[in-house]
């Protein structure tokens, strides 16, 4: 239920003045749907306007002028910038535009009216001059501010335009009820939650629009807060769910024979908190976090053979078909040699496949079933669905995840989740995406992998990087070759995979593939999977082969202009290479000569020549980021925060975590005068549903 309170907040932005059919749809685009969303709007910079003369301008800084127009001067030629000249006591101003009407501006500032004039000073021949003004009449003099906040603007839709809407949408908040902890508030020394929306969108100086002023964490700790306690109520009604028993049987006992290796020690653990899950009666839901090659597909076939020993189903789901056929031929027939049947489903099966499938999973034939996106169809029914393992589950979304979920029988109880991720992330950043699952880690690779050597060159090599590799494929090996882009590109200097492909074929006289992300699905699958079957030696490719592909006879990568890449990305392509016995090597090319690095480039390619371990990369991949979108975390699935930098808030964050926990495990409820308005907070952050109106 959403409380009265806010019903203000969370009518639509068309019930602002001046919202009208025109900006609506620009508005909703830039801000959201509600009037909360405008108000959440935070300013990107502040524009501080100075008096100024002719005289004593500052070049650089923004000034108004009073002055007297002289002149307008109208270009000859097309292209040409229209001038007007105006003086004041002490001087010229010169004010310019670039395109526009000359006759607009005329009437704007006819010859011998006082104006005033604010912008940027620039200085040309000693004299003063402004690009694309302001202008205000003497009567207009009360609409100029000292200083301004900033907003992000669109086509259609000023900065201006923007401000004045945020302004009324903010006339719409309401004095709401304390949240925070009195302690807290007066140790951290923060204002309350109005109080900080107000300074957030009407600064006086810039230090007040900066991620640790103390308007902007309190608004951030708010948001966060909201996060994890809707992350902690999940988790509780998830422990609250009833689920299967599960225990490991003789097909279990099987499978972990014809693994023929031993699990590691990270593996073993990872198994017990699993199987402990399983058995506790309650709903499962963990994340299984792994580096690329650390042995997360064997984990998860024990817990996908202890389902079907316990007599339940049970099914993998992958995000393409390729990684669901690799699991397919690399399980099944373990699977079935341990008395477990098992199928493969996806969107290209033959009618009878399908039919035949299906109903091997209706009657319970089919003890699991591996596939992709086909899994959670409607036509798909199981018999006794107690377990869904998701691998790479930043690829799907949550009613994706839920609509596999569904396929259980009420009667058995929930179905337990297991979700897989092959990029590790620090501890901080796991509690905003995965703060409602237990987490499991494997540290260590199994082993028979061996290391992969590193090497970081500047381009200028690239020649002698591809003899190295014609020797290579000549011996039997296979390699990728990595591209940033697809097509070149005038603003980034950067190797195309299409020329680069063809410049490989010509060079090397062997047959070259090409994957990237613009060629049908069906097609680069295609591609891809002649390359795991050994019939193409060398993959050119742009990133889509960052993930869901196992070709252990591959054992040379090569990523071009590695600089441009992120730390996380570069371990995850380096990762596709070193997955058998063979010795691997990747090669870091990057632009320019020896000195071309930059110094944050420089440290992450050192820090991949260095180490192979996914966890330190991550840590030092939050660390060299510091902000912007660390760890493709905008890929993944983590939440948009308005007002939180889950970099810079790092504290914050786990602050709120334990604040959420200690909230709801005092008064689940919420019934207490802390819980009652912190049931106020939950609603106004609440991203899940934009609608308006109380519901």
């Amino acid at each position: 239920m959403r409380p009265q309170i806010l019903f203000p907040l969370f009518a639509e932005v068309s019930s602002l003045k001046g919202v009208g059919p025109k900006i609506l749809p620009l508005v909703q685009k830039l801000a959201g749907p509600l009037v909360r969303d405008l108000a959440f709007l935070s300013p990107s910079g502040l524009i501080v306007r100075q008096p100024m003369t002719a005289v004593n301008a500052i070049e650089g800084q923004v000034g108004i002028f009073e002055v007297v127009i002289d002149r307008l001067f109208i270009p000859g030629k097309p292209g040409a910038p229209i001038k007007v000249r105006a003086s004041d006591d002490t001087g010229f101003v010169h004010m310019i535009w670039f395109g526009g009407s000359a006759q607009h501006i005329d009437r704007l500032l006819p010859k011998g009216q006082k104006r005033l004039v604010s912008g940027k000073v620039e200085r040309f021949n000693a004299e003063v001059q402004i690009v694309h003004p302001d202008i205000y009449t003497p009567e207009q003099a009360g609409e100029i501010t000292a200083i301004e906040p900033v907003y992000p603007a669109t086509a259609g839709l000023s900065s201006r335009v923007v401000r004045k809407l945020v302004q009324a949408a903010l006339a719409h908040a309401p004095e709401l009820p304390e949240w925070q902890d009195p302690a807290w508030l007066a140790k951290t020394r923060w204002p309350g939650w109005r109080a900080a929306l107000e300074t957030l969108q009407a600064p006086t100086c810039e230090p007040e629009l900066e991620l640790d002023a103390p308007a902007r964490q309190r608004l951030a700790y708010d948001e966060l807060l909201a996060h994890q306690l809707a992350l902690a109520r999940r988790r509780r009604a998830r422990q609250i769910t009833p689920g299967p028993r599960i225990a490991p049987g003789e097909a279990s006992e099987q499978l972990l024979a014809a693994l023929g290796f031993d699990l590691t020690g990270a593996q073993a653990q990872a198994v017990a908190e699993i199987r402990r899950d399983l058995a506790s009666g309650e709903q499962m839901g963990r994340l299984l976090q792994g580096d690329v090659g650390s042995g997360k597909t064997a984990v998860a076939a024990l817990a996908l053979a202890d389902a079907a020993a316990s007599g339940f189903q049970a099914a993998l789901m992958a995000p393409t078909e390729i990684l669901a056929r690799q699991h397919w031929q690399r399980l099944a027939p373990m699977l079935e040699a341990a008395g477990v049947p098992t199928i493969l489903l996806t969107g290209r099966d033959t009618p009878a496949e399908r039919r035949s499938r299906l109903a091997a999973l209706a009657t319970g034939e089919a003890k699991v079933a591996i596939g992709t996106h086909a899994l959670f169809q409607d036509a798909v029914r199981f018999d006794r669905l107690a377990l869904a393992v998701i691998d790479e589950q930043h690829r799907f979304g949550v009613n994706e995840r839920q609509r596999l979920q569904a396929k259980g029988d009420p009667r058995t109880g929930g179905v337990h989740l297991l979700t897989m991720s092959a990029t590790p992330i620090p501890r901080t950043l796991e509690l905003t995406q995965y703060g409602e699952l237990e987490v499991s880690r494997l540290t260590k690779k199994p082993p028979g992998r061996t290391p992969i050597t590193t090497a970081v060159l500047p381009l200028t090599r690239i020649g002698e990087v591809a003899k190295r590799l014609k020797a290579a494929i000549d011996s039997g090996a296979q390699a990728y070759w990595i591209c940033p882009l697809v097509a070149e590109s005038e603003a980034m200097d950067l190797a195309a995979a299409e020329a680069r492909a063809a410049d490989l074929r010509r060079i090397l006289k062997i047959e070259v593939g090409l994957a990237h992300g613009q060629m049908p699905g069906a097609e680069r699958e295609a591609v891809m999977a002649e390359f795991a079957d050994g019939r193409i030696p060398l993959l050119v490719a742009t990133t889509v082969v960052e993930v869901g592909v196992d070709v252990p006879n591959a054992t040379i990568m090569v990523i071009e202009h590695a600089d441009r890449f992120g730390l996380a990305q570069l371990h995850q392509l380096r990762g596709r290479v070193g997955r058998g016995a063979k010795a691997s090597a990747c090669i870091l090319l990057y632009g320019g000569g020896d000195d071309g690095l930059g110094e944050t480039a420089r440290l992450r390619l050192e820090t991949l020549r260095r180490t192979e371990d996914g966890f330190e990369i991550a840590e030092e991949d939050f660390r060299l980021r510091g902000g912007g979108d660390p760890l493709g975390l905008k890929q993944s699935g983590f939440p948009a925060y308005r007002f939180a930098d889950p970099i810079r808030h790092r504290s914050l964050l786990l602050t709120a975590a334990d604040d959420a926990r200690l909230v709801l495990g005092r008064d689940p409820d919420l019934t207490s005068p802390r819980g009652e308005a912190i049931k106020v907070l939950e609603a106004l952050f609440d991203w899940r549903n934009d609608r308006p109106g109380i519901d």
